[in-house]
């Protein structure tokens, strides 16, 4: 069992640290509004990767992955959700919008698209491809026998607790740098590449074959 998880975690951590609308959501929001809706998003993110987890144990995962007109429908919502995104980041930077982070006083809370919690969670909900991870992945890793749910468990966890300590390091690094380069100009410059990237994810998950 220790083999696989060594083996399973070495893939995940390709996958957790690979470049994303989960990484540049946290970007956005950690920027623009501080430290705590940099946390608030990484929390987010975790939060829909645990209900993906249980809707894979319930079996619901498998049959979203297997029925392609329900795969293509909650695909579709995701980049909808996504490129939303990508625009009103777009619109900011094009309007020079400058909001005051909640380290300094203001709210995570801003214009765009609701709480950073929120959006967290929403963008890895609408995320159908997420459900691969949980139905194809992960029992590639399983060894058959008495064992297999626990084993299951155990990678789940493994996965969920390796995005929580990336996402959350990269949310405090993101809010450290911020505090330097918290400036009107650079915030424009900012929302204008991540929004550029949400919009480039949310296109790219339309129009990407499963």
């Amino acid at each position: 069992m220790l083999r696989e998880i060594v083996g399973f975690a070495g893939v995940a951590g390709v996958i957790v640290v690979l470049p994303g609308p989960d990484m540049a959501l946290v970007l956005r929001n950690g920027l623009a509004h501080g430290r705590r809706a940099a946390l608030e998003s990484a929390v987010g993110i975790t939060v829909g990767l645990l209900v993906w987890a249980a809707a894979a144990a319930l079996g619901i995962a498998a049959l979203l992955h297997a029925s392609a007109t329900a795969f293509a429908a909650l695909k579709l919502v995701g980049a909808v959700y996504l490129a939303w995104l990508g625009l009103r980041a777009l619109r900011d930077a094009w309007r020079g919008t400058s909001v005051l982070p909640d380290d300094v006083g203001g709210s995570p809370r801003g214009r765009n698209g609701g709480s950073a919690f929120r959006q967290g969670l929403l963008s890895n909900l609408f995320n159908p491809k997420i459900a691969i991870v949980f139905t194809t992945l992960i029992p590639q890793f399983v060894q058959p026998g008495g064992g297999a749910a626990l084993q299951t468990v155990v990678l789940t966890l493994v996965f969920i607790g390796m995005g929580l300590a990336w996402l959350t390091t990269y949310a405090l690094f993101v809010a450290r740098v911020g505090t330097l380069l918290r400036r009107r100009t650079v915030q424009r410059i900012v929302n204008a590449i991540v929004g550029t990237a949400l919009t480039a994810f949310g296109i790219r998950l339309a129009f990407e074959r499963s």
